[in-house]
């Protein structure tokens, strides 16, 4: 598959999407199962508990709980508007914020953070001049406190498919922050993978997208081969470990156990890192032990490591530590890959 594909099928009965740029499995979504919130999920929830020493409260969800951490001015019994903002672990708290964020496929409406803003990515002053009208003509007449961020998918699209999107956000907004009254309740249902395909990979557009087609496409090859620990590398590999406190990261060069080897493994393992955690779904702290290489090529590899994340978000590289392991922490953005499919 050459050029940027998105396919839409599903896995087990739920929806899936799959982004493969150039024949390669850049991203993949997968709706949980049952009933676990979608990712962006808004709710109207009440103040419970707060986490002494931890700096959070719990928050009542129609079916369990939530975990705020921004608590300043809540009191108990106070109804919140939240929105889920990663997934949870088998009997835990779902983490939430109390910062909405109202995402279609050209427009973000940001309550509380008011302003009309235009993708950094757009660089082309014709165009974020006419996208900067259709911004002020959508929110005329909104609240003072809505803001609006204009996507980069916008360029290239219909004005008029861009001012819908506007014009459909901030109604939705206005109506979702005038709903605060009642016990918890799902107030808008979070992104399924099909329509995280269809809003969040846009940008660029795909040059195909294919329905139904996991099956003709080796996407389920794919798939299987982030079940096992073990990723090639050329003529080294390195395995890809979660335990319960973190995620471990063994990379080997195999034969060739020379210096000019180690280097090249590395700098293969540090470009690949990012794309197998991504997929796998796996966040949290992440230790990497390099192949042996000398002191002074760690300079190198820092260079390669920071490139490599630089799209990635909320990842922090703390770097090496006395023994020689490269420590990073990246967010748990989504289930882990295993546990959805398991």
């Amino acid at each position: 598959m050459i050029g940027r594909i998105v396919l839409l099928d599903d896995i087990k009965s739920r929806p899936a999407a799959a982004l493969v740029v150039d024949g390669q499995l850049v991203d993949l979504a997968i709706d949980p199962e049952g009933d676990a919130p979608l990712p962006g999920a808004i709710y109207r929830a009440v103040a419970d508990r707060p986490m002494k020493g931890q700096g959070g409260l719990f928050v009542k969800l129609p079916e369990g709980s939530g975990f705020l951490r921004q608590t300043a001015g809540i009191a108990p019994g106070q109804r919140l508007l939240v929105q889920i903002t990663g997934p949870a672990e088998a009997g835990k708290a779902y983490p939430v914020t109390t910062r909405l964020l109202f995402k279609s496929r050209y427009a973000i409406v940001t309550p509380g953070a008011p302003g009309l803003n235009i993708s950094r990515r757009i660089k082309d002053e014709a165009a974020r001049a006419e996208l900067e009208a259709l911004a002020a003509a959508g929110m005329a007449g909104a609240p003072e406190d809505l803001g609006l961020i204009l996507r980069s998918a916008c360029l290239g699209a219909e004005d008029d498919e861009i001012a819908e999107d506007i014009t459909a956000m901030r109604d939705l907004a206005q109506a979702v922050l005038a709903d605060t009254e009642g016990g918890p309740e799902l107030l808008v249902e979070g992104a399924g993978a099909h329509e995280t395909a269809w809003r969040d990979w846009a940008d660029p557009a795909p040059d195909e997208v294919i329905e139904g087609g996991f099956a003709d496409n080796g996407i389920a090859e794919m798939i299987d081969a982030l079940l096992t620990p073990r990723v090639g590398l050329g003529e080294g590999h390195m395995m890809i470990e979660p335990t319960r406190a973190l995620i471990a990261v063994d990379v080997n060069t195999g034969n060739d156990t020379s210096p000019a080897a180690a280097l090249k493994v590395n700098i293969a393992a540090a470009r690949e890192v990012p794309r197998q955690l991504r997929l796998r779904g796996l966040g949290g702290q992440v230790v990497i032990d390099f192949a042996p290489m000398p002191k002074k090529e760690r300079a190198i590899l820092d260079q390669v490591i920071r490139a490599a994340f630089k799209s990635e978000s909320e990842v922090n590289l703390a770097g090496w530590t006395t023994l020689g392991l490269f420590e990073m922490t990246r967010k748990r953005d989504r289930l882990p890959l295993a546990a959805l499919l398991a």
